[in-house]
């Protein structure tokens, strides 16, 4: 089990799902740990299992490891942290999502067989690397249960490859890896926390 083994599992430790992606059948799963009276480490896995949601491709396995420092004590009110994540998918960009013309090497719009032009979405598939910064509120509702409100930005590095939804054959005309950096929202939600005892 890793980083979730019961080794980690001690009184302030607190396990998390975040409530607003369960709807959508998205899992947003985490451990976190305190490691100081004001800092603490999370661990988190995001399961996006969609090879179709409503029409789009939205596959993402994502796996974070965040710190955070609490300005009054770990799991109380206000926090920034920073974090790292890896995340292998399969989806569409959002500036992918209408259908386009596809040109030939010449410009030229290509011609299917009954004389219309052709045109399909895209998609892309690789792998992505990202170093954020994030903020959030952490409070308790009772003795166990809490709400962790959070954000974050992150420098995204991605490696990936594009394809035409119609014949899942390559647009970009890259041999290999396209390679992609951004700085773009990369998590966000309300994680309804656990407090585990000893």
């Amino acid at each position: 089990m890793g980083l979730f083994s019961t080794t980690m599992l001690s009184a302030q430790t607190e396990l998390k799902v975040n409530t607003v992606f369960i709807p959508m059948g998205i899992y947003n799963v985490g451990i976190e740990k305190p490691i100081n009276p004001k800092v603490s480490l999370q661990a988190e896995v995001f399961v996006s299992p969609w090879k179709s949601f409503l029409g789009k491709n939205l596959q993402m396995y994502m796996g974070t490891l965040e710190g955070r420092y609490y300005f009054k004590e770990t799991g109380n009110k206000w926090y920034v942290g920073t974090y790292l994540s890896m995340a292998a998918f399969n989806l569409q960009k959002w500036n992918y999502w209408s259908k386009t013309t596809v040109e030939d090497e010449n410009g030229n719009p290509e011609l299917l067989s009954d004389g219309s032009v052709r045109v399909t979405e895209r998609y892309q598939k690789g792998l992505a690397f990202i170093w954020g910064v994030s903020g959030g509120y952490h409070f308790m509702l009772d003795k166990k249960w809490g709400l962790d409100v959070f954000a974050g930005v992150g420098f995204t590095q991605s490696l990936y490859k594009g394809y035409m939804e119609d014949n899942n054959e390559r647009y970009d005309g890259a041999t290999k890896w396209n390679k992609s950096g951004e700085l773009i929202p990369t998590r966000a939600g309300v994680m309804l926390t656990y407090k585990l005892e000893k």
